[in-house]
């Protein structure tokens, strides 16, 4: 499938739609922030009916959208803590995602938790239990067991065929399960602001948000610095952890989670993920998450942080080393610091609604939406599985609280751009990779390798982006930089030393 103009973004797009803002046209809806939900936000409200602009400081998924574990998944941890609604919420949104609009990008992972000494009994029955209550789950969700396979006790032989780097002694078995995989949380948020914009939103990034009021905000442009204020009915706040600078009476209390990035060869062949209890905690577990792309990430922490929020979020020594301490509980290999060749970390925007005390990892991720006394509605809290309905509620509230006149929600069954039934997408002529990461659109990306064969070729040795993808990010999906393309687009940038092999090759994609 060639994309549609309506769906591309790129450079002059952006300039057009812009200035036409800057000549004062007003639209209905002014989103902030192009996370997962501010982008799911733009898609809501343009998909009502109503007109929308939405802008971010930065890029597409620049902010927390870009640092999950790369998970849709059905909130069995908040079912064990108590949850429920989040729980059912979250067991909801991925059916959405799995069966109706993104079934390219969301593909059932299977996971694998060792019994090791380290299991007790007590704790392993728990843990089945929590399996089968989270399958339950799945069929409360209306989901369908051909999409998500039952949970099953494996005997100690089958767990290390599926992940033989476990430690064989002491090992009882395991327990396997299944969730949601997401071939990449940036390319969620990428298809989400171009399907938005394939219904009329102007998708705005390089447009920093100085001053936020009921109806509308002061902005700069970050590409020229040159001032202008977009005029809107209603303005939604989608900033997440940011959001506490442009609206003062939202007060967050933000969470670390740091994952590390390890060369595939560093496990050995793995067939599943894996859950790695973490000692001393009965429902926390180390995530060890196979990415078909030469790299494994493990995560994830949960940390509280205090002070300034940056842009970017360092990785902590502290953090390191408390992930290799729990590989090293259940491998049969020892994972050094020098074997890292990446780490990430991400910051959560929950809303503390029991004061100040206690540990983030126990703040509920149940989202929230806060409208200020001159109509600015903000959303916070939440996460990337039920970004969605995060985005529903905080446009419910806008058209509420401005009197808007709209239809009602229906990105429920709204597919995202390169969406297509599972039958369809293995039909496309195009390498198995790329139907996973563009969907339908694979064609058309493989197609400008078979026209330009320098395009073909993988820009760094060992890792699998070619040329195409990198000029494709250019022409549609809003690449502006070397950072949009190789940190987000493509996520090379995860790793420094191929960032730097790769950025004469995005220069290139750039100037084509």
């Amino acid at each position: 499938m060639t994309p549609t103009a309506a769906s591309s973004l790129n450079a002059a797009r952006r300039r057009r739609e812009l200035g036409e803002l800057a000549d004062g046209t007003e639209v209905d809806v002014l989103v902030v922030g192009l996370g997962a939900t501010g982008a799911g936000a733009a898609l809501d409200a343009a998909t009502r009916g109503l007109t929308v602009a939405a802008i971010d400081a930065h890029d597409l998924a620049f902010g927390t959208s870009r640092w999950s574990s790369k998970l849709i998944h059905g909130g069995l941890r908040y079912l064990a803590s108590g949850q429920l609604d989040v729980a059912h919420e979250s067991a909801v949104e991925r059916g959405i995602l799995m069966e109706r609009t993104a079934p390219h990008l969301v593909r059932a992972q299977p996971f694998v938790l060792p019994l090791t000494p380290l299991v007790g009994r007590g704790q392993a029955a728990l843990a089945r239990t929590g399996f089968l209550a989270g399958d339950m789950l799945r069929a409360a969700a209306r989901t369908a067991r051909a999409t998500l396979p039952a949970p099953r006790t494996l005997s100690a032989v089958e767990t290390r065929h599926l992940a033989p780097v476990l430690r064989a002694t002491g090992l009882r078995g395991g327990l396997l399960s299944w969730d949601g995989q997401l071939t990449d949380d940036a390319r969620l948020v990428t298809a989400v602001a171009r399907t938005a914009a394939a219904h009329g939103a102007r998708v705005l990034t390089r447009v920093r948000a100085l001053e936020l009021t009921g109806d509308g905000a002061l902005v700069r442009d970050e590409t020229t610095g040159q001032e202008l204020r977009i005029r809107a009915r209603a303005v939604v706040n989608a900033a997440g952890v940011w959001a506490g600078g442009l609206v003062p009476d939202v007060t967050l209390r933000p969470s670390r989670g740091t994952h590390l990035v390890l060369r595939s060869e560093a496990l050995g062949r793995l067939s599943a993920g894996l859950h790695i209890p973490i000692p001393g905690e009965s429902n926390r577990f180390v995530l060890v998450l196979p990415q078909g792309d030469g790299r494994v990430y493990v995560g994830l922490t949960d940390e509280p942080v205090d002070g300034d929020i940056p842009d970017v979020p360092e990785v902590p020594e502290t953090d390191i080393g408390f992930l290799l301490d729990v590989l090293g509980s259940a491998l049969d290999v020892t994972v050094h610091r020098d074997d890292l060749v990446g780490a990430f970390a991400g910051l959560r925007p929950l809303l503390d609604t029991r004061g100040t005390g206690g540990r983030t990892a126990d703040i509920s991720r149940k989202h929230a939406v806060l409208t200020s006394p001159d109509g600015v509605v903000t959303v916070v809290g939440g996460k990337l599985t039920t970004y969605r309905r995060m985005a529903q509620d905080a446009v419910d509230a806008a058209v509420a609280v401005r009197r808007l006149t709209a239809g009602p929600c229906r990105t429920a069954s709204v597919p995202l751009v390169g969406a297509a039934r599972p039958s369809a997408l293995v039909r496309l002529d195009a390498p198995a990779r790329l139907v996973r990461r563009y969907g339908s659109e694979a064609e058309a990306v493989h197609a400008l390798g078979v026209q330009d064969p320098a395009l073909a070729r993988p820009v760094v040795p060992g890792h699998p982006v070619t040329g195409a993808e990198l000029v494709w990010a250019v022409r549609h999906e809003g690449a502006l930089d070397e950072s949009d393309i190789l940190d987000r687009r493509t996520r090379i940038g995860l790793v420094a030393q191929d960032r730097g092999l790769a950025e004469e090759a995005a220069r290139d994609a750039l100037a084509a």
